[in-house]
């Protein structure tokens, strides 16, 4: 069997495919465009690999929960830890729930990954990027199925079963450039219109993030399209030179991202006050002002933000942070409990595929089926990790989705060759 990707979901597939063929002549192929493999796993945690999370829910998702959470259960967290346990990687579990290497080394991963493949001679094929896969004509009809024919730069190669785990758009340079989506596409599936997720956000110049790099802060931020809200959540925010990143950012984004592909008005609020609305913002600082007088508004603020906040959240409001609170006019007051309290952030635009670090969209999961993660329309063919339109949050959550559709689809199709019925670890 062939498979067209060697990211982190056609490594797990071809290891568990390998496994399985174990003891047969069964050849397992993995063919990769880019000269070396693994490129988003070095990269991914901060070089650390942040290879899954302590507890992964189908709530962690955007997708079809139901199929979503058969998925996960076919191949659980304590699944995976298990089994990076088996490669000779320990896995600890940091505050946040976060999984990473003891190592701290996304290398420790990678490596054992490859490692792994070579002891299963799993033929790692690097500078083999597939342009074509058609199947076979035959002149009568055969019982177990067609056979396929995949095209590369080299030549081609012959295969009863193939798996496209060649990734989305994210990170191109890695070479996961949307070209599976192609061969997907050539053999009747759809792909749901994608944009770069996970990604920062570019805010205007006129807008005083420059001045606040570096500054982490927890707020509340709401994204609105065509004026209805669809997403609000809570987290860490992270001001840089170029506008907004850190976790809220990044598990914003895609909304943010699907709807300026779709051409629909987005906007992004933020409130720097999280799980208060401006009316109670408004009375407390009618107390304060009514309290100390003679604070300074930026004093004031400080309640709520760090002085260095207060001092851009006054700019905003065009008001001297050195004012004293007394002095604050009602409309005064109210601007600046607005901008405290739901400032509309002036998006540009996201900074796009190069620094996203996964894309929303993709084949839709209705078009596999979820015990083989094998196409509906074209039987051999199987379908796994960022190729389908499933995206989770930040925290190792697509790396579980790797894992787990890699397992599903490389023990199914290794089984079907061989005739054998895989048992699945959990499930419907």
């Amino acid at each position: 069997m062939v498979i067209v990707g060697a990211g982190a979901a056609g490594l797990a597939g071809a290891i568990f495919a390998a496994e399985t063929l174990s003891g047969t002549a069964r050849r397992v192929v993995l063919l990769d465009g880019a000269t070396t493999i693994g490129a988003k796993i070095l990269v991914s945690g901060g070089g650390r690999c942040n290879v899954s999370h302590y507890e992964v829910r189908p709530e962690d998702f955007h997708g079809p929960r139901v199929l979503i959470r058969n998925v996960l259960a076919a191949f659980p967290v304590q699944a995976t830890i298990e089994w990076f346990a088996s490669l000779g990687v320990e896995l600890k579990r940091e505050e946040t729930g976060k999984l990473f290497p003891v190592t701290d080394r996304a290398r420790t991963v990678l490596d054992a990954l490859i490692r792994r493949c070579r002891d299963l001679n799993v033929e790692i094929l690097t500078g083999h990027r597939v342009s074509e896969a058609t199947i076979i004509p035959s002149a009568s009809n055969q019982p177990t199925g067609p056979t396929f024919l995949i095209r590369y730069q080299q030549g081609t190669m012959q295969a009863r079963y193939i798996m496209l785990a060649t990734g989305g758009r994210s990170l191109p340079r890695s070479g996961s450039d949307g070209s599976g989506w192609a061969i997907a596409r050539s053999f009747g599936h759809h792909v749901t219109p994608t944009a770069p997720a996970l990604v920062p956000l570019v805010l205007e110049d006129t807008f005083p993030h420059a001045a606040l790099s570096g500054v982490s802060m927890t707020v509340e931020l709401s994204t609105l399209v065509n004026g209805r809200q669809i997403d609000r959540r809570t987290g860490s925010l992270l001001w840089t030179h170029v506008g907004v990143s850190g976790p809220v950012v990044m598990d914003a984004s895609r909304f943010y991202s699907l709807a300026k592909q779709a051409g629909d008005p987005v906007e992004v609020r933020c409130n720097f006050v999280p799980g208060s609305d401006a009316q109670a913002v408004d009375r407390e600082l009618v107390r304060r002002i009514g309290a100390s007088p003679h604070l300074s508004v930026k004093k004031l603020l400080a309640a709520y933000v760090t002085e260095r906040v207060a001092e851009a959240l006054c700019r905003l409001c065009r008001l001297d942070p050195g004012t004293p609170s007394a002095r604050l006019t009602r409309d005064r007051r109210t601007s600046l409990v607005r901008t405290l309290t739901g400032v509309t952030l002036p998006v540009v635009r996201d900074r796009g595929w190069n620094y996203a670090e996964v894309t929303a969209g993709g084949v839709p999961l209705a078009e596999v089926n979820f015990r083989t993660m094998e196409s509906k329309l074209v039987p051999g063919l199987y379908l796994v990790g960022e190729m389908l339109d499933c995206d989770g949050r930040i925290g190792g959550f697509n790396f579980q989705w790797a894992w787990a559709t890699g397992f599903i689809a490389g023990r199914a199709a290794a089984g079907a060759l061989t005739g054998r019925k895989q048992k699945r670890m959990g499930g419907d």
